[in-house]
């Protein structure tokens, strides 16, 4: 009697491990498969940007001690208001150095029912040899997305362009909303290093990523006769008191570059 209710005990302990082991390895996005995936990558109106890594999480380091989490920051903070300027409603699932967790990521992108999902991040490739742009998607429904972004990045920074392709990241994998991941450099590249050091250059990053999102969505989409509040400076993509509902994409990446070389002293068409 007493092995029989052993037995008993262990056999419901082994198909309660079981399950358990089933529920976290096939619900631990939320049941949430590709084919439910919301078809937003050309209707959006709200951007989730998620800087990539934070607080205790420093991610990727160049030798001279540049961090990962420091320019994806950096690179959200100059690409938000690129994006209101042109009438996106923008969500950062971080604004600080904290440290957000991936399912928390998730989260707060898939409250947006109208949005893509951009994750921001920077490379480490163990050599110095490696360098260059990528992209990352899981769904269908964001290939294309990945593979503006990257053309983008390479067309404007003049970086090598390393394609895009398909991965099972967390905060790709279990969004519901279009997702893509940039790597937008390599840290452990010694030239692309010297170029992210660079103000100006993490601006044209910001720059090429505003303009891949505008032209994803067919254009700038501020309601005409609003005038939204712009910021007169580069982080703009506006140029004096134009709303940015009256200027095409390539007038809002013109107006920016302009002011860029004028403060950096550049030659016209620089």
């Amino acid at each position: 009697m007493a092995n029989f209710r052993f037995r008993q005990i262990i056999q419901r302990s082994f198909f309660l491990f079981a399950g358990l082991c089933w529920t976290l390895c096939f619900t631990s996005c939320a049941t949430h498969p590709e084919t439910g995936v919301r078809k937003t990558s050309t209707t959006f109106t709200c951007v989730v940007l998620d800087a990539g890594h934070g607080g205790h999480d420093s991610g990727a380091r160049s030798r001279k001690g540049l961090l990962e989490k420091d320019i994806t920051l950096d690179v959200v903070r100059r690409l938000a208001p690129k994006l209101r300027a042109a009438g996106f409603r923008t969500v950062l699932t971080r604004s600080s150095d904290v440290f957000i967790p991936l399912d928390r990521r998730v989260e707060i992108s898939e409250r947006e029912h109208s949005a893509v999902f951009l994750s921001v991040h920077f490379n480490d490739g163990g050599r110095r040899q490696v360098a260059g742009m990528e992209s990352y998607y899981f769904s269908g429904e964001s290939r294309r997305f990945a593979q503006r972004l990257v053309g983008a990045l390479a067309d404007i920074t003049g970086a090598s362009n390393r394609g895009s392709r398909e991965a099972r990241f967390r905060v790709l994998r279990c969004n519901l909303n279009p997702a893509v991941l940039v790597e937008c450099g390599y840290l452990s590249s010694r030239q692309e290093t010297k170029l992210l050091e660079q103000p100006i250059y993490r601006e044209k990053i910001a720059t090429a990523l505003a303009e891949a999102i505008v032209k994803q969505r067919g254009g700038p989409i501020t309601p005409a006769g609003q005038q939204p509040v712009i910021p007169q400076n580069a982080a703009s993509l506006s140029v004096g008191s134009h709303p940015a509902s009256t200027l095409s994409l390539a007038t809002l990446a013109r107006a920016l570059r302009m002011q860029e070389n004028a403060r950096f002293n550049f030659p016209p068409g620089a």
